[in-house]
């Protein structure tokens, strides 16, 4: 057995010896933990739910798969496949990963779609969702000067994605 097997049950006699030692009723603080998890998933479920099928309207829909092909018309150096993951990325982690799994399985993980999708993917939040879940557990009502730093935010990490990989790969492929 490796001695990473043995991080878990130390950490646990650990939490329990120092439970014991400050006089703390472990097995109540557990439940009222539980407790306040749960109010607080209670409080953000709804954003978050509002949010998933506003995402999984627009991915089923392809509507953002037709956009993107108009923009690419326009933008013709960043691949048409690239478009959706750039609009979906603000919003969702999870749905800017599945374009970017789209993007592997139709160009390939090596393709100049591929490394751009992989760049993107690390360089930029998921700006809309954190705003949503974050703020709104807490109750912060003002978001506009977050919202206007995480989008500037994600625009810069994008655009120098963009730049960085027709720079430096477009040349290699």
């Amino acid at each position: 057995m490796h001695s990473t097997n043995y991080i878990l049950p130390f950490l646990l006699i650990i939490v329990f010896l120092s439970a014991f030692m400050h006089k703390v009723d472990a097995y109540n603080a557990f439940v009222e933990g539980v407790k306040d998890g749960l109010h607080l998933f209670l409080d953000v479920y709804p954003s978050f739910l509002a949010m998933m099928c506003a995402i999984a309207l627009l991915k089923e829909s392809h509507l953002l798969y037709y956009f993107a092909g108009y923009i690419q018309k326009a933008i013709p150096f960043v691949p048409a496949e690239i478009w959706p993951m750039i609009l979906f990325r603000p919003i969702s982690g999870s749905a800017s990963l599945a374009v970017m799994i789209d993007i592997f399985k139709s160009c390939g993980v090596d393709s100049f779609a591929g490394i751009m999708a992989s760049i993107i993917q690390g360089s930029t939040d998921t700006t809309l969702y954190v705003i949503t879940l974050y703020f709104s557990s807490v109750g912060i009502k003002k978001i506009g000067n977050s919202l206007k730093i995480g989008l500037l935010a994600d625009f810069a990490g994008i655009s120098c994605a963009i730049l960085l990989t027709t720079l430096f790969f477009h040349l290699c492929i």
